[in-house]
């Protein structure tokens, strides 16, 4: 917290936020104003809730210290010369009702389809060996509730916020992040950013290297003019076994990866098409790369940064599942990202904790040589994780509040939820009422 203090006007204000930090580190089965009040030790959540919606403090620049936290942390583990990737991706939060920023019917992941909830784009920084953490979000706003005074208004929307898309954001977060003297070998992206003109004009720009998944569909500009789709690019030029090469997509949750690659030049000298296969279903993955005049141009160095985009899942897992990234119960737009920001906070305080104890605690034996080797005795230790380090600082630091604390705040949320009822039958009688009327 010492680094993020400048960032608040108020002692109080900064004392809160470094309880709110705490506590959504905490082994807390939902992160809510009530609960993480009740964990701190208050006896209201009032402090909680004015932290998030109504006190000063700069979220922009305590976003900024916590993205340049991270990425030095990580650096100073990391080998000399090992791969870092930008990731852009988005997550979704399911929200009940139309009073929340950014809230619309729209395609969720974490909801499996279509569901009411709001988007958030996201940028990760992953560093080859040694960890990700991220380091960047904005809160995608739909056209229409910019547009309405009335909603802009109630759910607390900048009067200069102006409508962008995703692949917007993602050059808004990219440019935090090279203001930060941040540098990136390569960015990567899903299908959502690799079809986005504008982003990929942006990075180029900037002779930024980029991974980006695209399309089957999407249209390449071959040698001699021509134009193929992926689909028909991989048909008529790789269809020899001789022109793809096994290749490691690094160690998953149950061993090394393995996929079959193969690269297509395209008319420009700094473009290539990337295609990943299955080596059971045959299954093609596409990636669109830039790679400016005189960096390296490998396949090993290709394939490496394409699969450095997964690691952000992992952070979206850990910093929903651990810290309660997708649990504020807040409908304000300032007030969604501060909770954002504050666990981004705790996430990376783990992950660079992590990550320095990386190679100290990975005891693992020898991988087999062949499938019929004995296992060992002793198979050793995988190295800690992020779970197991917040549930070690956890044990370490463990605290319980007296029955009357606990007895006041059961006292306190059963009779806020007697006058939300009171107020919830209210209104349907009112408009029983003008039905009838």
């Amino acid at each position: 917290m010492a680094a993020l203090a400048p960032m608040f006007t108020r002692i109080e204000s900064r004392l809160q936020a470094a309880k709110y930090i705490r506590a959504v580190m905490a082994e807390l089965p939902r992160r809510n104003g009530w609960t993480i009040a009740e964990w701190i030790g208050d006896r209201r959540s009032d402090a909680t809730q004015r932290l998030l919606n109504r006190a000063r403090w700069d979220t922009a620049g305590a976003m900024s210290t916590i993205r340049r936290f991270a990425v030095t942390r990580l650096d100073a583990t990391a080998r000399p010369g090992s791969l870092t990737v930008g990731v852009l991706d988005e997550s979704g939060q399911e929200k009940k009702g139309v009073a929340t920023a950014g809230v619309k019917r729209q395609h969720m992941g974490c909801a499996g389809g279509i569901d009411n909830g709001i988007s958030t784009v996201y940028l990760a920084y992953v560093r080859a060996g040694v960890g990700h953490a991220l380091i960047g979000a904005r809160q995608w706003i739909p056209a229409e509730q910019i547009s309405d005074p009335v909603t802009s208004i109630t759910t607390g929307l900048p009067l200069d916020l102006t409508f962008a898309t995703k692949g917007e954001l993602a050059s808004d977060l990219l440019r935090e992040a090279y203001a930060d003297d941040i540098r990136l070998d390569f960015v990567a992206g899903d299908e959502v950013y690799g079809a986005r003109t504008t982003l990929r004009a942006f990075l180029e720009e900037r002779d930024q290297a980029y991974v980006l998944r695209i399309r089957a569909t999407f249209t390449l500009t071959l040698g001699g003019g021509s134009c193929l789709t992926c689909e028909q690019a991989v048909a008529k030029y790789l269809k020899q076994k001789r022109t793809w090469t096994i290749r490691s997509a690094g160690d998953g949750s149950k061993g090394e990866r393995t996929y079959a690659w193969a690269w297509i030049a395209t008319a420009s000298p700094a473009h290539y098409l990337l295609v990943r296969k299955h080596r059971t279903t045959g299954e093609l993955a596409f990636c669109y790369r830039f790679v400016p005049y005189g960096q390296p141009v490998t396949l090993p160095r290709l394939i490496a940064a394409a699969e450095l985009r997964w690691p952000v899942e992992e952070s979206f897992e850990a910093g929903k599942s651990l810290f309660g990234l997708d649990e504020s119960q807040v409908r304000l737009y300032e007030a969604l990202l501060r909770h954002l920001v504050l666990v981004m906070a705790a996430l990376a305080v783990c992950v660079t904790s992590a990550a320095a104890a990386r190679h100290r605690t990975d005891t693992q034996a020898m991988k087999p040589s062949h499938p019929d080797q004995q296992p060992p005795e002793d198979p050793g230790l995988i190295p800690l994780t992020v779970a197991e380090l917040k549930h070690l600082f956890n044990a370490a630091a463990a605290h319980t509040w007296s029955l009357e604390h606990a007895a006041h705040w059961s006292a306190w949320r059963r009779r806020h939820q007697a006058r939300a009822r009171r107020f919830h039958h209210r209104a349907r009688l009112a408009t029983a009422y003008i039905q009838v009327s």
